[in-house]
């Protein structure tokens, strides 16, 4: 028997480049690090009273114009708004997944619902400890950093639609159902602002945190499908 080392066939995969970043730390990275860097900085910003909090006081001022449409679009991030959407989705990916027997069809539905769940126990925490006060047009009153309602539109809306996309059958249908839940977030994120009922701060922050746990909910679901 020969004891030479086997030759790399032509159609063998190279390895890997040592200094290269393997691909899937490069999206954690991204999907992780990053937007909880800038969460941090912008509640210490908020925390210390920092010199963005001139900049966004000067913003908001710009963009506040209270009316009906701006508090209809902030209404969407309400609890009974967006929690009843996401249960009617995992509804339905539930009983799809079940109804063709795919194995852990409830992992997807139970990890966004329990997605939800976090939000009022980090955002609440955070709103007794910053202790913000709002803006000139709320009364007065405190605990408005971060935005519950952009949270949890963004975590409701955007959980939802991850766990649908594998029963998508068409891009079209993937690109439209995500074009959707970002615009529903947006649409929550500018009536709060411009209602004001935020602080523009309070929204860029929810966004930042957000960006973490759907990344990690995201990560969990493509290796839940692996």
């Amino acid at each position: 028997m020969s004891t030479r080392p086997h030759q790399r066939t032509e159609d063998a995969p190279a390895p890997p480049d040592a200094g290269t970043p393997a691909p899937h730390t490069l999206l954690l990275i991204l999907l992780l690090v990053l937007p909880a860097l800038l969460f941090a900085l912008l509640t210490w910003q908020v925390a210390a009273d920092g010199p963005l909090l001139r900049l966004d006081a000067r913003l908001s001022r710009a963009l506040v114009h209270p009316d009906r449409p701006s508090e209809l679009l902030s209404d969407l991030g309400n609890v009974q708004v967006a929690v009843p959407a996401l249960a009617l989705v995992a509804g339905y990916v539930a009983w799809r997944g079940s109804a063709v027997g795919r194995g852990r069809w409830w992992l997807p539905p139970v990890a966004a619902f329990l997605l939800m769940t976090l939000v009022p126990l980090i955002v609440v925490p955070l709103k007794e400890w910053t202790d913000r006060p709002g803006t000139h047009v709320v009364p007065p009153a405190t605990g408005y950093y971060p935005s519950g309602h952009t949270a949890t539109a963004a975590v409701a809306y955007g959980s939802a639609v991850m766990v649908l996309l594998p029963w998508l059958v068409t891009a079209a249908a993937r690109r439209a159902a995500v074009a959707g839940a970002v615009v529903l977030v947006l649409a929550v994120s500018f009536g709060l602002v411009r209602r004001g009922y935020h602080w523009p701060l309070d929204v860029v922050a929810s966004w930042c945190l957000c960006a973490v746990l759907l990344g990690a909910l995201w990560l969990l679901l493509r290796r839940a499908r692996r």
